[in-house]
């Protein structure tokens, strides 16, 4: 994958840094192009056949992002002052600067993430809004699989289907923002379709562990993606010749996924390497992905931030969550020896304290 030297940077913020594979630029190089707003670009019309196929749904399209994504599937649910419920911990609640609510005029009812990244059945069931003309009506229910700030969690086919069912019951919509979502399904051993069957739509980024450059596909029924595509117009989402891009979305579908597991089996011996120190928690749930939060005991005066800055100058990137948190992030560029010697650094810098 890449020579190390003194110079190597281990990137471990996020896999949203992931550079596309030299198949991916060979791909997007020799790309066949068209003006995808008339529907003429035979390499995205592509991508998005392979996407609604591989989900189980009628149709595709290919957004910028899963941010608009998202937003674009609310805004084909939802009418303004309608309600959205989702976890209190979700993605589009927290990371995506109120979008459904300063573009769509929606409302959102939040509802207490589990450990495991699930809401309580009963809590989305108390959640759904009578019929009364004093209140905003409930329209959607959100899941986000796998969950990021649950701890890279993956939900189980026998839950969304339970939620699916709950829906459907009320009359609600549903949707899944699966930005990850191939990683819930590779960590699983199942078929991605059994994990969105009972959706109404799924979003899932080609940009995270499946390292193309950009973009994310939004899948559902024929007339769901008609609504969508007239959304991401309005958006400005709507991209002339994409092909170049979609090209490295088809490769990353065809020879990215199941490598996917690799990333959880690094994450699972970052883990490992530093639960060693009793001074720091590694969190690495059963039901966890790529993904590795790590507390500071309060005993010791370090913070997240100065542990981030510290682990900067070797040449070593995480992100900060919390005053005394850090979360890292396994993908395709982060090898063994990245592992190794970001173990090694945390515990170093930690005995210094």
């Amino acid at each position: 994958m890449h020579e190390h030297d003194p110079n190597h940077i281990i990137d471990l913020r996020s896999d949203t840094v992931t550079k596309p594979t030299p198949a991916m630029v060979k791909a997007m190089s020799s790309a066949v192009v068209g003006d995808d707003v008339y529907g003429e670009d035979p390499t995205v019309n592509r991508l998005e056949e392979i996407s609604a196929a591989k989900m189980g749904k009628e149709a595709a399209l290919f957004v910028p992002s899963g941010t608009m994504a998202n937003l674009i599937a609310c805004l084909v649910h939802c009418n303004r002052g309608e309600e959205i419920i989702m976890g209190e911990a979700a993605h589009t609640f927290l990371f995506e600067a109120g979008g459904v609510s300063a573009l769509g005029g929606m409302m959102v009812h939040t509802v207490k993430n589990q450990e495991d990244g699930s809401m309580r059945l009963a809590d989305i069931r108390s959640a759904i809004r009578p019929d009364d003309d004093h209140q905003p009506r409930t329209r959607l229910i959100l899941l986000e699989n796998t969950h990021n700030r649950c701890g890279g969690v993956y939900l189980t086919p026998g839950y969304t289907d339970q939620v699916g069912a709950l829906a459907k019951t009320h009359g609600l919509a549903f949707h899944i923002d699966g930005a990850r979502i191939f990683n819930a399904a590779v960590a699983q051993g199942v078929d991605v379709r059994h994990l969105v069957d009972r959706s109404d739509s799924v979003t899932f980024c080609l940009s995270k562990g499946l390292c193309a450059p950009v973009g994310s596909v939004l899948c559902g029924s024929r007339s769901f993606i008609a609504e969508a595509r007239r959304a991401r117009k309005q958006l400005g989402g709507g991209m002339r010749q994409a092909g170049v891009i979609a090209a490295a979305g088809i490769v990353a579908l065809q020879e990215m996924v199941d490598r996917l597991a690799d990333d959880h089996i690094r994450a699972q011996r970052l883990a490992a390497g530093l639960q060693t120190d009793k001074r720091i928690f590694a969190s690495y749930k059963p039901n966890a992905t790529n993904m590795v939060f790590l507390s500071i005991s309060d005993d010791y005066p370090i913070t997240a931030v100065e542990l981030v800055a510290r682990l900067k100058e070797r040449n070593i990137l995480v992100g900060d969550v919390a005053e005394k948190s850090i979360r890292m992030v396994t993908h395709y560029w982060i090898d063994d020896m990245d592992i190794d010697q970001t173990v090694q650094a945390i515990h170093e810098i930690i005995a210094a304290c």
